[in-house]
C-alpha cells in the first residue's frame, strides 16, 4: 500500500475483524484515475478498473436496478434518477419531497422510503416519468431530524422491508408498539399486509442506523451494516455488520459492544426493553466512525469468485477526527471512505477485506464517499458518492 494511514487502517481492521481461513485474497493493483486534471491514485483489485460514469447526479443515495436493467437512485435532492444502461446519462424520474432516500420494485409498482411513509407509485420498467400525484402512502414512518434517511428493500420471501435509526447517540427509541409512534425507531421493519391497512412491524430492534441490508444468496438470511454512536471518541465502539433474525435485539442504545466486551452505556437512563443476555452480537465489524452505509451480497456469476457470496459494504468515511471525534482536528485523520467485503464461507462470516482504497488523500482530500452499492445485470459493481465526486461509478474488469 501506498499511504502510511492506508497500511495502518489496514492492520486495525485485520486485528478487529480476525480474518481467518477462507478469506478471498483479493490482490490489488493502483490505478490512476484522472479527475479535472487532478491523478488519484487508487487500489483496486487485481484485475479490475473504476470509472467514473456521470457526475451529473445530485447528492445521490441508494440504488435499485430494475428487471428490464435500468437503474434508479434516490437522492437527498428530492430527485429519483433513472438511467438507462450504460448508466451514464441521467434523467428525473419524479421529484419529491421528504426525502425520498432508496427505491424498490415488485409487481408492478415502485415503492418508495422517504423520511415520513413508504410510498408506492404504478410503474413498468422503462418508463421515463413519474408524477408526484402518482404516489400513495402505504405505510407511515416516524418522521422527525437525525438519521433521516429509510432504507426498502424487497426480500426473497416477497416481504417488504424497511430500515431506519434512532434520531441520536442515545436516543429512547425501540421498535415495539410499547414506544409512541414517532418513537419507533432504530432497526429494521417489515410490512405486514394481511389487514385492510398494511402496517410495518418490527423485525430486528436495537441497531442506531442500519442503512444497508441485503441477504446472503446462499442462505437467504438478513445482514445489516449499522452505524455506531458518536459520543465515545474516534476510537470506540466499532461500527457493525449485524446478522438480523425475526425480533433480534442488537443492543442500541443501551448496550455497546466494544470489540470484546458487552458494555452498558451509561449515556441512556432507561431500562433496555431487552435483557444483556438477549443482545445479538455482531458477526464483523469496521474500526469506529467509518458510517457504513449501502450493502450488496454478490450473486453468483457476478465480478468473479473471489467476491460470489461476499457482501460489498460501502464505508462512507468519517467526519469526526482524531484524537477526540470532533470535526475540529485535522481532515487527513479522518477515517478514510472505501469499499470493503465481509468475506463468507459456507453460510458464515469469515472476515473482511478492502475492496477499493485510495478516495482520501493524505491531506483528507477526498475524491467520492460511498454510500449505494449494488451489482448491476453485466455483473459489474456500482456505488454512488453523495459528497466530494457527487456521481456514480462502476467497478468491472479491466480491459484485456
Amino acid at each position: 500500500m501506498k499511504h502510511i494511514p492506508h497500511v495502518i487502517y489496514c492492520v486495525v481492521v485485520t486485528c478487529l475483524l480476525a480474518v481467518t481461513e477462507g478469506h478471498a485474497g483479493l490482490g490489488h493493483t493502483r490505478q490512476t484515475l484522472s479527475i479535472n486534471g487532478k491523478d488519484w491514485v487508487l487500489e483496486v483489485p487485481t484485475g479490475m478498473r473504476l470509472e467514473v460514469l456521470t457526475t451529473a447526479l445530485k447528492t445521490p443515495r441508494l440504488l435499485h436496478f430494475m428487471p428490464n436493467g435500468d437503474l434508479i437512485i434516490g437522492s437527498k435532492s428530492g430527485n429519483l434518477y433513472r438511467l438507462a444502461p450504460p448508466y451514464r446519462k441521467p434523467d428525473v424520474l419524479v421529484t419529491l419531497s421528504n426525502y425520498p432516500h432508496s427505491v424498490a420494485w415488485r409487481d408492478g409498482e415502485l415503492l418508495v422510503a422517504q423520511t415520513a411513509g413508504l410510498y408506492r407509485a404504478p410503474y413498468h420498467p422503462g418508463q421515463q416519468r413519474l408524477e408526484r400525484r402518482d404516489f400513495e402512502i402505504l405505510a407511515s414512518l416516524p418522521g422527525g431530524g437525525g438519521h433521516s434517511s429509510r432504507s426498502v428493500a424487497v426480500g426473497p420471501d416477497g416481504r417488504v422491508y424497511v430500515s431506519l435509526g434512532i434520531s441520536g447517540n442515545c436516543s429512547d427509541e425501540y421498535l415495539d408498539d410499547s414506544y409512541p409512534l414517532d418513537d419507533r425507531r432504530g432497526g429494521v421493519m417489515v410490512l405486514d399486509e394481511s389487514g385492510a391497512q398494511p402496517r410495518l412491524r418490527p423485525f430486528a430492534s436495537g441497531l442506531r442506523n442500519p442503512v444497508g441490508f441485503d441477504w446472503q444468496p446462499q442462505t437467504g438470511e438478513l445482514y445489516a451494516s449499522n452505524n455506531g454512536p458518536d459520543h465515545h471518541g474516534f476510537e470506540s465502539p466499532p461500527e457493525y455488520f449485524s446478522k438480523l433474525e425475526a425480533e433480534s435485539f442488537h443492543g442500541m442504545p443501551w448496550f455497546q459492544f466494544d470489540g470484546k466486551t458487552l458494555r452498558r452505556d451509561s449515556c441512556i437512563r432507561s431500562t433496555s426493553p431487552r435483557p444483556r443476555q438477549a443482545v445479538s452480537l455482531p458477526v464483523a465489524t469496521f474500526p469506529a466512525r467509518n458510517a457504513p452505509m449501502g450493502v450488496a451480497f454478490v450473486p453468483d456469476g457476478a465480478l468473479d469468485a473471489r467476491f460470489e457470496g461476499n457482501a460489498i459494504v460501502a464505508l462512507r468515511g468519517s467526519w469526526g477526527t482524531r484524537p477526540t471525534g470532533s470535526a475540529a482536528g485535522d481532515p487527513a485523520s479522518r477515517r478514510p471512505p472505501r469499499l470493503m467485503m465481509v468475506v463468507f464461507r459456507e453460510g458464515e462470516a469469515t472476515g473482511v477485506e478492502e475492496v477499493l482504497g485510495g478516495l482520501q488523500r493524505d491531506n483528507g482530500q477526498r475524491l467520492a464517499r460511498p454510500v449505494g452499492v449494488a451489482v448491476g445485470p453485466d455483473g459489474a459493481l456500482y456505488f454512488t458518492s453523495d459528497s466530494g465526486l457527487q456521481g456514480l461509478f462502476r467497478l468491472g474488469p479491466a480491459p484485456q
